[in-house]
């Protein structure tokens, strides 16, 4: 009786095993089991999604290092024009490479001018750098609508696969040229949706922090003209 449970426990832990073995190898080659056509379409996702996370890291870096400045900028671009020292105002803010830094830099170039004329070269600069900020931004947006799509492009395609090979075997098809279909019909749909759902989230949230960014420069637009309105 000791001997029969150890044989039965060690048949059942090699089944068990196999079993496992089995789905880790499923899950491996999911890719390439479903066919050229799964392949093919499972590749532009990735490379969809690659593109996603590139965008989304790249903007992401670049909307942070615009944010930087110093936090009493204003307060010294206020005491160097009150003073008359209007190059050491131009000269602090070539020391920075921000947006804030270029639309005040535009708005001291402009001092001796009607305010209008002011205005309206501030808000010029500000829309270019705001266009500058929203550099490949609009990709995500495109990217979140055509993955879904062309998940279910791949879904469309597996489906007739499965069709024609049962069309055309008589009522007997092969189960693995039906199962390539099948394969190509899910995997494609799964991955289509999970290239729109990161590049619909890292859009957002892209837009999210820009419009944060920008909303700091319309700050600082009254900032600089309420400055440029002080009596002396």
């Amino acid at each position: 009786m000791f001997f029969l449970q150890a044989n039965t426990g060690a048949e059942e832990a090699l089944l068990t095993g196999e079993t496992q073995q089995k789905e880790s190898l499923s899950i491996m080659q999911l890719i390439f089991d479903g066919g050229l056509a799964n392949t093919i379409i499972i590749g532009v996702l990735f490379l969809m999604l690659a593109v996603t996370i590139y965008i989304y890291f790249e903007r992401t870096f670049a909307i942070s290092a615009a944010k930087k400045i110093d936090t009493n900028f204003m307060n010294v671009i206020r005491d160097n024009i009150t003073s008359g020292r209007i190059e050491a105002a131009k000269n602090l803010c070539f020391q920075y490479n921000s947006p804030i830094a270029r639309l005040v830099s535009k708005g001291i170039s402009r001092i001796g001018r009607p305010i209008d004329d002011i205005h309206k070269a501030i808000e010029n600069t500000g829309s270019l750098e705001v266009y500058k900020l929203e550099k490949n931004v609009s990709l995500l947006a495109t990217l979140a609508g055509v993955g879904p799509m062309i998940g279910f492009l791949g879904t469309v395609v597996g489906m007739v696969m499965s069709f024609h090979a049962m069309a055309t075997s008589g009522g007997q098809a092969d189960m693995s040229i039906l199962a390539n279909g099948i394969y190509t019909a899910m995997t494609t749909t799964v991955a289509g949706l999970i290239v729109g759902i990161v590049a619909y989230l890292a859009y957002n949230h892209l837009v999210m922090r820009i419009n944060n960014v920008t909303q700091k420069l319309e700050a600082t637009t009254v900032d600089f003209l309420d400055m440029l309105n002080e009596p002396i």
